[in-house]
């Protein structure tokens, strides 16, 4: 299904990809193909995917986190990408031949539950996380064991790769989550125009499939210039 034919089309013609309800009851929403442009540009750029890169992706693709992550733009950049289904119990094996993929925190947590993940090494490995609050803890499980990890928030309505930071070291880790009292972290890199209005996040870009300004629903705050979450409005 997931062919140089389906991808050419979508790029051709743009995708509707289907929303997690966080903002409200659960919707198809509509991509254009200059929209998923910028998007790939981000995406390329903020993960440092190169035509070199080996992209596994064990979401579901009819998601921003499963197709404009990492799956769309590997393929546009002519990287090698392989879609399966997640298994905790397996992942680590066939991740071993792979740099980059996608994981949400339930993913995370399930792997650190294996006993795989104790003497596992995930050195040259980019994980990038997200769909709901990536931990402390998650990040550095991960990045102690050699994993660059970059927590990331998005939506289906923009990005999905909009708000993060890259820790490829845990020193780095502990300095982050020190300059925000261990709260929770959207990162300090940011790919799209925002504002705080009423504690309430507003962003706005080419990333952003509506025009203006887009209310996320998502409460968040500024920490020495660092977004933080903090919930749902």
């Amino acid at each position: 299904m997931y062919d140089s034919k389906y991808f050419h089309h979508i790029l051709e013609n743009g995708v509707s990809i289907t929303s997690s309800g966080t903002t409200g009851t659960p919707k198809e929403v509509y991509r254009t193909p200059d929209n998923l442009k910028a998007c790939i540009d981000v995406a390329v750029s903020a993960q440092q995917l190169t035509q070199r890169s080996r992209v596994l992706t064990v979401t579901r693709m009819t998601h921003a986190g499963g197709l404009l992550t990492q799956t769309l733009p590997a393929h546009t950049i002519g990287a090698d990408f392989k879609i399966q289904q997640f298994n905790a119990f397996t992942f680590l094996k066939d991740f071993s031949n792979y740099t980059h993929t996608f994981l949400t925190p339930a993913h995370m947590t399930a792997l650190m539950n294996t006993k795989r993940f104790a003497n596992c090494d995930l050195s040259n490995k980019w994980i990038l996380g997200g769909s709901d609050p990536v931990t402390w803890e998650m990040i550095e499980a991960f990045v102690s064991k050699g994993a660059v990890v970059q927590p990331n928030w998005g939506m289906s309505e923009i990005g999905p790769i909009t708000i993060n930071t890259v820790f490829d070291s845990i020193d780095k880790v502990q300095e982050y989550k020190q300059r925000i009292n261990g709260e929770t972290i959207l990162g300090d890199t940011v790919y799209c125009e925002t504002k705080i209005v009423d504690g309430i996040l507003y962003v706005k870009g080419s990333l952003c499939y509506a025009n203006g300004w887009y209310k996320t629903n998502d409460l968040v705050e500024l920490i020495d210039n660092i977004f933080v979450y903090k919930g749902r409005s």
